[in-house]
């Protein structure tokens, strides 16, 4: 039989998170963020469940051929814009839109041959310092798209650093309405954290949408809110069985460096899951897991194929029990992929990003 490790994706929990985001923007279109393979779970995946969006916004345009190739004619947009004047020849193919943050991409446009012209999103640096125009440049380098012939509609977006904490948006939110005041085109700032926690202001939905990791069910702003608080559910589960079963005295160990000692007996479980599935090996001790779907905790270094369990409290479990990684057991019991990973210092969009290749992985409705 196959090693017992599998990751489920939920196409119900996909389309699910995408109506809320809809229900959330309150009439503004909804991209639907399928960078990094869909944040791990597969383009070809959730394609079907995310029919409904709007649009597809990404990186790579071998990504955006595949969605393409999937039967996508609706837009698409390439959230970085091109990487070389020639990747402009590839959006005139394929009808992509596409950001444009810097002088050089505005270059390239001007000597593009094109017979049909492109439709951009100017990027403004309102304060994440990362892509875009400084607002004092920012009308300038709309006058210049403004004036190509290969450039048809000018879209004016920017992204947010602390949506998702205490600091919050108001002061970029003031800077981008200053610096594009008057300025014609459809707007775009709000990701998911201000979908979730600021769409209350119709300045923040702007037209345009992108949510991106709670459309697979991960809470934004863990660990102040939690998907229950979002009403999101979790469109991947990662399991495996136990494969093994020890049993402790105190004074034993568990895995390498010895670093979880028993202080009693306890009964351990082998699960075949390790850092070689994406797991994080820096979890450690104490990351939350469920067997049986009873909540537990690990044990112990994670090595490369293997985790231990702490079965001590669950006298049910045994050999061949499913373990819960992340995501939904069988009984139903949730555990949050972002929970796992806060208990080894990054964050749930590493953790659903990382499921590696060698896991065999399902869809389900």
């Amino acid at each position: 039989m196959p090693r017992p490790i599998l990751a489920t994706i939920h196409q119900g929990a996909l389309r699910h998170n995408l109506d809320l985001a809809r229900e959330r923007a309150q009439g503004a279109r909804v991209w639907a963020v399928v960078k990094a393979n869909a944040y791990g779970h597969g383009m070809e995946r959730v394609f079907e469940a995310f029919r409904g969006a709007d649009g597809f916004a990404l990186l790579d345009l071998a990504e955006a051929e595949r969605l393409r190739q999937l039967g996508w004619r609706g837009p698409i947009l390439l959230l970085e814009g091109v990487f070389e004047p020639r990747d402009l020849e590839t959006c005139s193919r394929l009808g992509l839109w596409h950001a444009v943050h810097t002088d050089a991409q505005i270059d390239w446009l001007s000597q593009h041959k094109t017979q049909t012209p492109h439709h951009v999103f100017l990027l403004m640096n309102s304060g994440m310092n990362r892509l875009g125009f400084p607002p004092a440049r920012y009308r300038a380098a709309w006058a210049r798209l403004n004036a190509l012939p290969q450039v048809d509609e000018i879209a004016l977006m920017t992204h947010f650093s602390d949506a998702d904490g205490p600091r919050g948006i108001a002061h970029q939110v003031q800077v981008f309405e200053a610096a594009t005041r008057d300025l014609p085109g459809e707007r775009s700032l709000a990701n998911s954290a201000a979908l979730l926690r600021h769409c209350a202001d119709a300045r923040v939905r702007g037209d345009w949408v992108r949510p991106g990791i709670l459309l697979y069910g991960s809470a934004p702003d863990y660990p102040e809110n939690g998907v229950s608080h979002w009403g999101l559910q979790p469109a991947m589960t990662l399991t495996a069985r136990v494969i093994a079963v020890q049993h402790l005295q105190a004074g034993d160990s568990v895995g390498y460096g010895s670093t979880f000692t028993a202080d009693s007996a306890m009964t351990v479980g082998t699960v075949a899951c390790g850092y070689a599935d994406g797991y994080p090996r820096h979890g450690g001790t104490d990351t939350p897991v469920l067997v049986a779907g009873q909540r537990t905790r690990t044990l112990g270094r994670v090595s490369m194929d293997m985790l231990a369990v702490d079965l001590t409290h669950l006298p049910q479990a045994g050999l061949g029990s499913e373990v819960t990684l992340w995501g939904r057991a069988a009984n139903g019991t949730v555990l949050p992929v972002e929970e796992v990973a806060a208990a080894a210092g990054t964050i749930g969009y590493e953790q659903l990003c990382a499921l590696a290749q060698r896991v065999p992985v399902v869809v389900q409705e």
